[in-house]
Parts: structure tokens; sequence; C-alpha cells
């Protein structure tokens, strides 16, 4: 059995909407172990992206326990929240997130500066996570010389440059065409095969079934937990 990095215990997130309380997480549990390959499935309104703002500590939740590798975050300060973030989950969105003005290597050096890494070796981690999604003669473009595909590995390696033990993808490859989406996923792969603990936070079944394991979400419960393999 592999050491459990993630264990969300009853979890539960509610919100106000005007006069009403909308139960977007309602006793969400489950655990994720070290080195996992793992899609979180849901059609919109489901409670995914609630949920995985929850696993990135961009949220706490209303009620329930949450621990990230042996670390209670559900009671957590903000800047303790931030620190996690920072150091143990590396970011990927569905829509790259990139600075504009800054070429390839500028925005992947950019999480490193907030980790107070050296910019010698920001610049040298940086250059090697690019050469790893096969960018090493993209590192002086700017996102509006690369094409999507290019983008979302720029912000891959931006997602790994630092060596987080955790990959959070949302929706990674929901704005890429077939062939960008299949080198991405190749790359999570690879990631996975290194040893970090991969979740994908999706609604397509076609991405899904590359995982291990499928936790389906519906109205804010786990309907599913099933391995692929």
């Amino acid at each position: 059995m592999s050491k459990t990095v993630i264990e969300l215990q009853n979890i539960k997130r509610n919100f106000r909407v005007g006069d009403e309380t909308v139960h977007a997480l309602r006793g969400v549990s489950f655990s994720i172990g070290e080195g996992e390959f793992v899609t979180i499935m849901g059609t919109s309104g489901s409670g995914k992206s609630t949920l995985m703002n929850m696993l990135g500590c961009l949220d706490t939740p209303t009620s329930g326990k949450y621990v990230l590798d042996g670390q209670d975050v559900a009671s957590m300060t903000d800047n303790q929240l931030a620190d996690v973030r920072n150091k143990e989950i590396g970011f990927i969105f569905q829509g790259f997130n990139l600075i504009s003005n800054l070429d390839a290597v500028g925005n992947v050096e950019l999480p490193l500066v907030y980790r107070g890494v050296s910019k010698n070796e920001r610049k040298q981690l940086a250059m090697e996570a690019l050469k790893s999604v096969g960018l090493e003669d993209r590192m002086k473009h700017k996102p509006n010389e690369m094409s999507g595909g290019q983008q979302q590995r720029v912000a891959v390696a931006r997602a790994v440059a630092a060596k987080p033990p955790i990959i959070l993808a949302d929706e990674p490859t929901g704005n890429l065409d077939t062939k960008s989406t299949q080198e991405i996923m190749e790359i999570l792969k690879e990631l996975h095969r290194s040893g970090r603990t991969v979740i994908i936070i999706t609604h397509d079944e076609e991405i899904a079934s590359q995982a291990h394991r499928v936790i389906r979400i519906l109205d804010g419960r786990i309907e599913e937990d099933y391995c692929n393999r």
C-alpha cells in the first residue's frame, strides 16, 4: 500500500446565493495514495470544480477534514494555504494562464520567484522543465507565438518546474485539438511514471479512460470510485 497523500473526510461546502444555501459538496470522503493517477469526473454543476478548489487548497470546507501529506489543511490560515499550494501542488488550468509579455522561460520561472529560488537556479529549472515537455526550441517564444498545444506544454512545465509531489490538472485538454490532447496526456502519464501523484478534473470520458482510477461526482456526492486497471 502506498502512503496516503490526500484524505477527505465528510467534506461539505455550502455557498450563500441570495437567500438560498447551495450545497456544492455534500459529505465527500475518499483518499488518494502517493503516485496514483486519478481522474475526477463530473458534469457542469456536479461539484467537481468546488472539489478541485478544495484539493488545491484554493478554498476551505464548511465542515469536514482535509489532510494533505499529513497536514490538516481544513483549518489553515490563508498564508499557510498559500505556502502549501506553492510547495506541494503543481496546477495546470484549461485556460493556460500564461503572462502574455513573458517568454516561455519567464512564464515557467514565475512560481519559482515566489518560492525564493535564486535567479540562476530558476532559469536552470525552467529550461529543464521546458525540455522535458519538448519545447527546447520555443524557450524565447511568447504565448502569442505558440499554438494552443505548445502553450499548454508551457503551463505543464510551469507546474512541474519546482518538482511538486502532486499535479492537479483542471480540464487540461479542454481547449486543445485531438493531437495536442494526446500529447498533453502522454506528458501527464510520464509525470505519473516518474512518481508524481496526478489528479485530472474532467468531464471527458476519453480522458478518464486513460487514468488508473476514476472518481465520479454527482450533485455534490461521490457516485462511483473505481479502478480502470
